[in-house]
């Protein structure tokens, strides 16, 4: 497990474009046959990717952790952005299609990754917090996801919210986790931006071609910067920063949340005319 510790809102406004990058930016993370994990200190966060092959890839403690098993005292939720695949928790096997999710309660011993095919593996994307309390283990298929349809082409924003962990859908601890797909010719999120002054977010941004980037905007209203981000690339957003992106045409992009509470529309707005 690696283990990452990112700039204070006052450290920041003089980083340059490369420590910017190695602060905020996740660049190799989904590696074949490898689990990866990455501990961030926001909010002790860990990201972490699975892309198993021929043999299943067993999640496990770090010494980082000092715990028995990884979710003894943690939640974990999954968004599998590659080929069908499976995950077991427990013994408890759930089918894992494309934008399939899986909520993965504290107290799970043992969590497995499998693919259906090696030659086209599942890629998993994990998403873990501490937890205080235990919640089941959930199955998330897409067609049942709590959808939302946000932005006008007009803006170049029009988009689906997908719900997966949240209040209203499947209850955890403090993770708050879904993702969101751009139509055609659409490449703003979240503008104008805002800010979560009781949560910290990861974004995992996809779909998106091999030439293709996203401008992710990030910092105080008054010091924006940016980050050029890939496919299946992981920006970091503390709670203090701004979050939006632009991209250089349509990608879908998973978020993951957590900090003091659930509630996924407490957030601060922030005008577009008081961004500098």
């Amino acid at each position: 497990m690696q283990v990452r510790h990112v700039a204070d809102a006052v450290r920041f406004q003089r980083m340059t474009t490369d420590e910017l990058r190695q602060a905020f930016l996740v660049e190799e993370l989904f590696q074949k046959e490898q689990l990866q994990l990455l501990y961030v200190e926001v909010d002790r966060c860990i990201i972490g990717s699975a892309v198993p092959g021929a043999a299943p890839l067993l999640l496990q403690s770090a010494k980082e952790l000092s715990a028995d098993f990884f979710c003894q005292r943690r939640e974990l939720g999954v968004l599998n952005i590659g080929a069908r695949g499976a995950i077991a928790v427990d013994g408890q096997n759930y089918a894992m299609d494309a934008r399939d999710g899986l909520y993965i309660g504290r107290g799970s011993k043992e969590i497995r990754f499998t693919s259906e095919n090696p030659a086209d593996p599942a890629r998993f994307y994990l998403v873990s917090f501490p937890a205080h309390a235990s919640y089941p283990t959930r199955h998330a298929r897409w067609a049942d996801a709590e959808a939302q349809k946000l932005g006008s082409p007009e803006a170049a924003n029009a988009r689906t919210i997908y719900r997966y962990i949240h209040e209203r859908g499947i209850q955890s601890c403090q993770l708050v986790m879904g993702f969101t797909v751009l139509e055609p010719g659409s490449v703003w999120n979240t503008m104008p931006p805002h800010t979560h002054d009781r949560r910290m977010e990861v974004y995992l941004y996809f779909d998106m071609a091999a030439n293709a980037r996203v401008f992710h905007l990030m910092g105080s209203m008054q010091e924006t910067r940016h980050i050029v981000v890939a496919d299946s690339q992981v920006v970091i957003s503390p709670s203090w920063s701004i979050h939006s992106g632009v991209g250089t045409s349509r990608y879908t992009f998973c978020w993951g949340m957590g900090g003091e509470n659930q509630t996924f529309e407490d957030m601060d707005g922030i005008e577009i005319g008081d961004l500098r």
